[in-house]
C-alpha cells in the first residue's frame, strides 16, 4: 500500500460480507481482518483512518465482548482512528454501548453500499481534519519562537531569556558550539526588538581575510587603497538604525579588536582612509563557539572588549544536552524537506527513532538537518531507517507509549525490587510497597512471580 492512499480496515468474520464490503470502497486501500488479533496487527501496521468493526467476533461470534475489547484496544493504539460499528437489527443497544465507549458511529445491516460509503467518507474527512489540527498544534508547541524548534527545558529557558533581553539595546554575546543555532537566536532577538522593522546585518569575522575585514566593517573612502574607486559604506554603517550581528567574534584579529572597542564605547566610526567621525545607532549581537576566557588568558582576545560585548551572555546548549529536541528537530526537518522534495514519507521507524535519540550529534542542528535531508532523498520505503540516516542501530529497551503497559511495567519492577530487598518475605515486601499481604499475593500471582 502507498502512503498516499486512504487506509480503511474492515473487521468482520463473515467471509461473504468481507468480500461485499471490500468492493464498496474503490478510493481506499482496504485491509480485512477476521478476529481481534489480526485486527490489532493491521492497526499497528497501517494506522487506518477508519475501521468498520463487527462486534460479533470469534471466539464469541454470538456476543459482543470480543468486539468491544477490540474497539477499546484500537482506541488505545490509535486514538485518532474513527471506528464505525456495523451491527444487526437486534443489536442497537450494543451499538449505543459502543458509542459510549468511544466509537464514532454505527451502521445497521443489511449493507447499503452508497450509505455506508458516505458514512466512511465523512469519518475519514474528520480524521484528516483532526490530524491536520494536531500537526499544527504540535508545530506551534515545538516552535516557541519563530524559527527556533525546541521543546526541551534547556532551550525554553533560552527562549525566555530572549523575550526578556530583546526589547532593550543591551549588547548580547551568544555562546555555543558550531551548528547550535546562534544566528537563529540572533534573528529572534532582532525580531522581538524595537528595531525589528530595520535591517539586521550579519558578518562572519572568520570568513573574511584579515586584510579585508576592516574595510568590510568600517567602509572606506575613495582612494584609500588600490581598487577603492568610490566611497563605500561598511557593514556597521549599513546596519545603522538596526542590528549588527558579529558572528565568530572570537576570530577577530587583535588589531581590529581595539577599533571595535572604540566604536562600542563612542558609537562613532571612521571609514578606512577617512577622518570624519560618523555617529552610528545600532544594536550589537556577537556570537562565538570559542572559549573567550581562554583566549583572554593567552592574550589573543582583549579582556576590555569581552566585557563590552558580554553585557548579557546567552549560552546555547548543544543538541545532546537538550532533552528530546533531537527527535523534534528531525521531525520538523522531515516535514519541511518532504514538502520541498515532493516525498510522502510517514516518519522514522522505531530503530531510526532510537538512533536519533541516542546519537551524540557533534554537528548539532546542522548535522540533523543534513542527515534528514539526505535520508529523504535516499529512502526507498515509507519510513526512514537508520541506514537512510547513516546512523548505527542502537540496541535499547524500547519504552512503551501505552499508559497501561507503562504502569504495569513500573509496578512489576517495584514488586521485584521489594521482594529482593525483603528476601522474598511477603509481609516485609508488602510493608515496603505500602500494600496489604493479600494485595501483594494477588500482584505476585498476576505477574507470575511465584
Amino acid at each position: 500500500m502507498q502512503d498516499s492512499e486512504k487506509h480503511l480496515l474492515i473487521v468482520e468474520d463473515d467471509e461473504g460480507l468481507q468480500r461485499q464490503l471490500r468492493w464498496c470502497f474503490d478510493g481506499y486501500a482496504v485491509a480485512v481482518a477476521g478476529d481481534r488479533k489480526d485486527a490489532i496487527a493491521r492497526v499497528r501496521r497501517h494506522q487506518p483512518g477508519v475501521v468498520l468493526l463487527d462486534l460479533g467476533l470469534p471466539p464469541d461470534p454470538g456476543g459482543v465482548t470480543e468486539g468491544l475489547a477490540t474497539l477499546q484496544e484500537i482506541q488505545g493504539l490509535s486514538p485518532e482512528t474513527k471506528v464505525i460499528i456495523v451491527t444487526g437489527d437486534n443489536e442497537r443497544a450494543n451499538a449505543v454501548r459502543a458509542i459510549a465507549l468511544g466509537a464514532y458511529d454505527f451502521y445497521q445491516k443489511p449493507v447499503e453500499p452508497e450509505v455506508l460509503t458516505l458514512m466512511v467518507d465523512r469519518a475519514y474527512r474528520l480524521h484528516e481534519l483532526e490530524l491536520e489540527n494536531r500537526r499544527l498544534q504540535q508545530a506551534h508547541a515545538s516552535e516557541p519562537m519563530n524559527g527556533i524548534i525546541a521543546t526541551s527545558p534547556q532551550m525554553l529557558k533560552v527562549c525566555r531569556t530572549i523575550e526578556k533581553v530583546a526589547p532593550s539595546d543591551v549588547t548580547v554575546l551568544l555562546l555555543g558550539a558550531s551548528g547550535t543555532g546562534k544566528e537563529r537566536v540572533a534573528q529572534a532577538l532582532h525580531e522581538r526588538s524595537p528595531r525589528a522593522k530595520q535591517r539586521m546585518v550579519a558578518i562572519n569575522c572568520a570568513a573574511i581575510p584579515e586584510n579585508l575585514l576592516e574595510s568590510e566593517l568600517f567602509g572606506y573612502e575613495k582612494g584609500a587603497f588600490t581598487g577603492a574607486v568610490k566611497q563605500t559604506q561598511g557593514k556597521i554603517e549599513y546596519a545603522n538604525g538596526g542590528t549588527l550581528f558579529l558572528d565568530e567574534i572570537g576570530d577577530l584579529p587583535l588589531a581590529l579588536q581595539s577599533k571595535l572597542l572604540r566604536f562600542l564605547q563612542e558609537r562613532v566610526i571612521e571609514r578606512v582612509g577617512g577622518r570624519e567621525e560618523i555617529p552610528i545607532n545600532v544594536r550589537i549581537i556577537c556570537a562565538t563557539h570559542q572559549d573567550l576566557q581562554g583566549k583572554i588568558a593567552d592574550g589573543s582576545f582583549r579582556e576590555d572588549l569581552y566585557y563590552r560585548i558580554s553585557e548579557i551572555t546567552i549560552k546555547i546548549p548543544a543538541v545532546k544536552d537538550r532533552d528530546g529536541d533531537a527527535l523534534v528537530l528531525a521531525k520538523s526537518f522531515l516535514n519541511r524537506f518532504c514538502q520541498e522534495q515532493g516525498r510522502t514519507i510517514r516518519g522514522f521507524d522505531r530503530d531510526a527513532t532510537a538512533a536519533i535519540e541516542t546519537h551524540a550529534w557533534p554537528g548539532n542542528v546542522r548535522e540533523i538537518e543534513s542527515r534528514v535531508k539526505r535520508a529523504i532523498i535516499m529512502a526507498d520505503g515509507t519510513y526512514i531507517t537508520p541506514d537512510d540516516l547513516e546512523l548505527d542501530v542502537v540496541e535499547t529497551e524500547s519504552t512503551p507509549l501505552n499508559l497501561k503497559q507503562v504502569r504495569e511495567e513500573a509496578e512489576l519492577r517495584a514488586i521485584q525490587r521489594a521482594l529482593v530487598s525483603a528476601d522474598d518475605n511477603i509481609s516485609e515486601a508488602a510493608k515496603l510497597l505500602g500494600v496489604t499481604r493479600p494485595t501483594l499475593y494477588s500482584l505476585v500471582e498476576k505477574y507470575n512471580l511465584k
